[in-house]
């Protein structure tokens, strides 16, 4: 027989920014995944956009951080939010490891695809990381981007996974009225915006034309002359998630972004 249990949290707890940022990370996500499918992972033997299920599989850790916070388990938040800094993480290697080494003469990628197809690892985040930090092409961003922050970020991941500390088995039990959940909640809040923006940072990087709107395509499916200079045009929704949420945790990002993209962002 399941015992119902009674929730103490915080008469503010769920007023909180994170989960309004969900939720925009969440749409984001979607949207990407969406707006993508169409573009050819080079180097691969994939169907569809490798990124394509990446972003929607990403959406979907960040549903559960969602549920799992709305019920107190901030815990088993960080677990999840080391799912998601990882799934970034592994985002950005793979296609700047498929920009290094496709060619014509390389036509196959056989590490990107023998990881698609299951039969070899991707390898461990040490090295992924190091290759991602050691990128000329990444350069002008990891110059700007703190790795002791991000670092940190997946110390704290680590902590509460491994239960490194005691207070991280008190930050899963939703019934102790004594911690200031809201406190934890807050540094909870910044460590996914940091994420996020490397994600977003780098990845648009590699892949200006994932910022594309429709409307280029669209003409052309109609048969209809497309607009002067409508295929560096940029999508509402990363437009707005770079106004509301680069622009303002990063501005040296998003001037940076900026300055070195043909698209057409505001």
């Amino acid at each position: 027989m399941l015992i119902e249990t009674k929730i103490n949290l915080e008469s503010d707890y769920y007023d909180h920014a994170v989960f309004n940022k969900l939720k925009n990370y969440i749409e984001f996500y979607d949207a990407l995944s969406y707006s993508i499918m169409s573009f050819i992972s080079m180097g691969t033997m994939a169907a569809l956009n490798l990124d394509t299920f990446t972003y929607s599989s990403i959406k979907g850790t960040l549903e559960s951080i969602q549920d799992i916070l709305m019920k107190g388990r901030i815990n088993d938040g960080y677990t999840l939010l080391r799912k998601y800094y990882d799934s970034t993480v592994i985002n950005i290697y793979t296609n700047l490891f498929l920009s290094d080494h496709v060619s014509l003469e390389n036509f196959i990628v056989s590490q990107i695809d023998n990881w698609r197809k299951g039969t070899e690892k991707i390898p461990s985040y040490q090295k992924m990381i190091k290759y991602i930090r050691e990128s000329p092409k990444l350069s002008r961003i990891t110059d700007l981007i703190s790795s002791d922050l991000y670092d940190k970020i997946r110390r704290r991941c680590n902590d509460n996974t491994h239960y490194n500390f005691y207070r991280n088995f008190l930050l899963n039990d939703n019934q102790i009225l004594t911690i200031n959940r809201l406190k934890y909640l807050d540094v909870f809040s910044l460590d996914l915006d940091a994420i996020f923006v490397q994600h977003f940072a780098y990845i648009f990087t590699l892949n200006q034309h994932y910022m594309s709107s429709s409307d280029y395509l669209d003409s052309l499916e109609v048969g209809l002359t497309p607009e002067e200079d409508s295929q560096y045009w940029v999508s509402s929704f990363i437009q707005q998630i770079f106004d509301n949420v680069i622009k303002v945790v990063r501005p040296d990002l998003a001037l940076e972004i900026k300055k070195n993209t043909f698209m057409k962002l505001d």
